[in-house]
């Protein structure tokens, strides 16, 4: 039986596996459709995204939350940069509940709250692909999560996790322009954003038909 997820409106470009911990880019062309599947449901996917032609122009964590009026990510929300153009929309969400808020993990947070600055980070994945494109630590920006739960009080205290994402969630993501999208496949074992057990999630990217 084929799963939900495996089912795409147009002919497939690309179609990886992005392992536990692992980091991944790619660019897509304007209109190229990016979904991104939760294998094993509770996995969370941090993810960043830059206009293909000038990098200056990346995710606007504080301006996605504003123009959208919300501080998560859900169908129809629309990505946008740092000059206010639209990057993506999520034309398709199975999990409904995407964090803009909690930011990557990295050695100096691994540090800080768990005295384990070794441990393998999403920051660490995000540059080992940024210098794929002549990007650095420079071009490093607050990031989005899917899948990845962070339920905000009344009185504005946070959490993290666990996730709520089920074995085969997805989203896709439209490209509104050229764009570079990266991703790490959170690789956090020491709070339950991935119900401390980091799996494989994977890629998929197509032409609407």
């Amino acid at each position: 039986m084929t799963a939900r997820w495996e089912s795409v409106p147009g002919p497939v470009v690309a179609n990886e596996l992005i392992a536990a911990r692992a980091g991944w880019s790619r660019s897509l062309q304007h209109g190229e459709v990016l979904r991104l599947v939760d294998l094993e449901g509770k996995q969370a996917v941090d993810f960043l995204c830059y206009n293909a032609h000038d990098h200056e122009d990346r995710y606007a964590a504080a301006d996605t939350m504003k123009i959208n009026g919300n501080i998560f990510i859900g169908k129809g929300t629309v990505i946008y940069s740092v000059n206010c153009n639209p990057m993506f929309t999520l034309v398709e969400d199975t999990c409904g509940f995407h964090d803009t808020i909690g930011g990557c993990c990295s050695s100096a947070l691994n540090r800080r709250r768990y005295s384990k600055p070794d441990d393998p980070s999403c920051r660490q994945n995000f540059l080992d692909q940024l210098r794929r494109y002549g990007m650095g630590p420079r071009d490093m920006v607050a990031n989005l999560n899917f899948f990845m739960h962070v339920p905000v009080a009344a009185d504005g205290s946070m959490d993290m996790g666990p996730g709520i994402s089920r074995p085969g969630d997805f989203v896709d993501l439209r490209a509104e322009m050229d764009v570079v999208a990266v991703v790490s496949n959170c690789p956090q074992m020491n709070n339950p954003v991935n119900d401390y057990n980091p799996t494989p999630v994977r890629a998929i990217v197509y032409r609407p038909a």
